[in-house]
């Protein structure tokens, strides 16, 4: 789906060894104190479709259009929500990746920009990494010193009854020019210790949650610990030298990390909407 000068649109380049080369490019700008979407433009596995608005916040689902990622591709989505806006991303089902036909790893990229007195939203369905699969995947976050972010990142290791694919993942958020967050993790084979009691201590289901408020740089949420029963769920939500907090869960399953991270956002402090300060 297109809404720019289609000279624009980047161009797909797909090779059976190299896989699928492809971009996704999201843009929500401010019209009248509503946000509108002038740059919505999807290639290759990203098709996007505009969801019905809530409020003055522009709602976007990223829908697989085809298997990916697979080993060699390179698949990048690209998100800018400009002052004053509020923007929500989702997708309509969980990203599989998948052993491709060569045994290069893939890369799924995301990169996300939000200026001055605006919110974006990333809350995707989860990752799930089959057996055989191999994926870098990144996100680049760069925030306005008054914006605000959601972003919840989710994995499972490998589908049920099946050992897990390999994931290496890096989240890189700035916030003013200065890094709020950089770490790095590796789950699967190749990995080391990965499933030891040091890491996930046996679960299959991994996640964060990030919350980025300003109003967090007077009275930022205490430490607090979420989960069940002993060797179920986990979660530990910590405060960032920042106005920031970040929440790292594991669970057996996707459906209880879902539930936990669900949880975990209901008790984090929200403040007033982006654009209403």
């Amino acid at each position: 789906m297109t809404l720019t000068d289609e000279r624009s649109a980047p161009e797909v380049r797909q090779d059976p060894v190299a896989g699928v080369h492809a971009t996704a490019r999201i843009t929500a700008a401010d019209r009248g104190g509503v946000t509108t979407l002038p740059v919505l433009d999807g290639d290759g596995p990203f098709e996007l479709r505009r969801l019905r608005a809530r409020g003055t916040e522009a709602r976007v689902c990223i829908i697989g259009a085809m298997s990916a990622p697979l080993g060699g591709d390179r698949l990048r989505i690209e998100a800018t929500a400009q002052q004053g806006t509020a923007l929500h991303l989702t997708s309509a089902a969980a990203t599989l990746a998948l052993r491709g036909a060569t045994s290069a790893p893939a890369a799924y990229d995301v990169h996300l920009t939000v200026a001055d007195r605006a919110e974006l939203r990333w809350l995707p369905k989860p990752l799930i990494c089959a057996a055989g699969s191999n994926l870098r995947q990144s996100w680049t976050v760069d925030l306005a010193a008054t914006a605000r972010l959601v972003l919840r990142e989710e994995q499972i290791l490998g589908r049920t009854g099946e050992p897990s694919g390999h994931v290496a993942t890096r989240l890189t958020v700035r916030r003013a020019g200065r890094t709020l967050l950089a770490q790095e993790a590796e789950y699967g084979p190749g990995a080391p210790g990965w499933d030891g009691p040091a890491v996930l201590a046996g679960h299959r289901a991994t996640g964060q949650l990030l919350v980025v408020d300003p109003a967090f740089e007077n009275a930022p949420p205490p430490v607090q610990l979420f989960g069940d029963a002993p060797g179920d769920c986990h979660a530990v939500l910590t405060p960032l030298a920042g106005p920031a907090v970040l929440a790292t869960a594991v669970a057996p399953d996707g459906l209880r990390l879902r539930r936990l991270l669900d949880t975990v956002r209901a008790a984090v402090p929200r403040s007033a909407p982006a654009g209403r300060q």
